[in-house]
């Protein structure tokens, strides 16, 4: 089969979709990625995919850019000719849907996270719903990643309940993330952030508990992981990020392309995040044994078993997640290894990465043997 797979970057197609793509090539499809050019383009390339370089203005909606967008879809969809498209991130999935439905080419999109404009409770938030609304319809499956997700298109009218199907995040490659050794006791207590350098991924509120924490406890250590992406809306400057670094108040590690020595070397995994689809990092650390503390909100509190598997706070909140990585570090060092295992334990029971592909790989026998009423879908053992 020739299956066509877009997202807004093709680093979301290496670092989050691999496992799907992997195992499509291994089944013998030929798959092609659809997506902006970065520097993950050549791994793209080495799994074997062909990589088509996508014109998008990822920054809000702009109707100019959106209706070259929407005719980039239609001309490349029309041009390879894909038996089913995949689909990654909000443009993606809008504006490809709309053009795959003009084609007539089964499209499977996959909400993994709202965005800032669907929740800014603004007109903009109702151009947004308006266009989900009008490209979802009449599609058969629509994946999410968490519950919260499901629920609000579903409270909003903008898919029906026979459409909507969860899925574990992206999955974990349970193998590749293996349970590291807990750091040694008398070793500082190290809080890791992995993250894009945003606002809205909860960076403020880490420096604040970071200044916080080291006011009561002077040997603990923060670091933050990740790109700066001056792109986004959401961007904190590099200037104010290293201004931080210089003081000392946390320790910024720039971006890294493998994270585990760094897990490994931390006794907790952060993201105080405002929303999100399923955190992969929370994902990878937790198989790698290691507690976390996020905020209660959609997408993070799915993946933690509160108390169990980590801790949550409140979002926007500084104040709140300092309270938290204060009670993290007054547990004794015995619960702290405890906790990481039962981390361990519910990604192999609920996160594993074969999950994912196999609900893909019935959704693609569905769509493409023309199985698309609603009753076979609903039947099918995607839930």
């Amino acid at each position: 089969m020739r299956i066509l797979v877009t997202a807004n970057s093709a680093w979301n197609i290496v670092n989050f979709r691999r496992p799907v793509v992997e195992a499509l090539r291994t089944a013998g499809h030929s798959v092609t990625i659809l997506a902006p050019t970065d520097d993950s383009v050549g791994e793209v390339e080495r799994i074997g995919c062909q990589f088509i370089s996508l014109t998008m203005n990822i920054k809000g909606l702009n109707p100019i850019d959106d209706l070259r967008l929407l005719h980039e879809f239609r001309s490349v969809f029309k041009r390879e000719s894909p038996q089913v498209i995949l689909s990654y991130t909000i443009k993606n999935n809008i504006f490809g849907a709309l053009a795959a439905k003009m084609l007539r080419i089964p499209f499977i999109p996959n909400v993994t996270g709202l965005g800032t404009a669907f929740l800014s409770g603004s007109v903009l938030q109702a151009l947004v719903e308006q266009l989900y609304r009008v490209a979802f319809v009449g599609l058969p499956v629509i994946f999410f990643q968490n519950t919260d997700d499901r629920n609000l298109f579903l409270q909003r009218k903008l898919i029906t309940k026979e459409q909507g199907h969860l899925l574990s995040g992206s999955g974990i490659n349970l193998q590749h993330f293996l349970p590291a050794a807990f750091p040694p006791r008398r070793s500082p207590p190290t809080f890791l952030m992995i993250s894009r350098v945003l606002k809205d991924k909860g960076v403020i509120e880490f420096v604040e508990a970071a200044r916080r924490v080291r006011q009561d406890f002077p040997r603990p250590r923060f670091q933050l992981l990740g790109s700066i992406d001056s792109e986004n809306r959401s961007a904190i400057a590099k200037e104010t990020v290293m201004n931080w670094h210089r003081e000392g108040v946390i320790e910024y590690l720039g971006h890294q392309r493998d994270v585990r020595p760094f897990i490994a070397a931390a006794h907790c995994v952060v993201l105080p995040s405002y929303r999100e689809g399923a955190p992969r990092t929370l994902i990878e650390a937790a198989s790698m044994g290691r507690p976390v503390i996020t905020t209660n909100v959609p997408g993070c509190r799915s993946v933690v078993e509160k108390d169990v598997t980590g801790l949550l706070c409140e979002a926007r909140s500084g104040e709140s997640l300092y309270v938290a990585c204060r009670q993290f570090l007054e547990m004794p060092f015995d619960a702290q290894v405890s906790m990481g295992k039962a981390g361990r334990e519910k990604m192999v029971r609920e996160f594993d990465e074969t999950l994912i592909v196999s609900a893909y790989q019935n959704a693609i026998k569905l769509l493409t043997e023309d199985f698309v009423s609603a009753s076979s879908v609903q039947h099918s053992g995607l839930e």
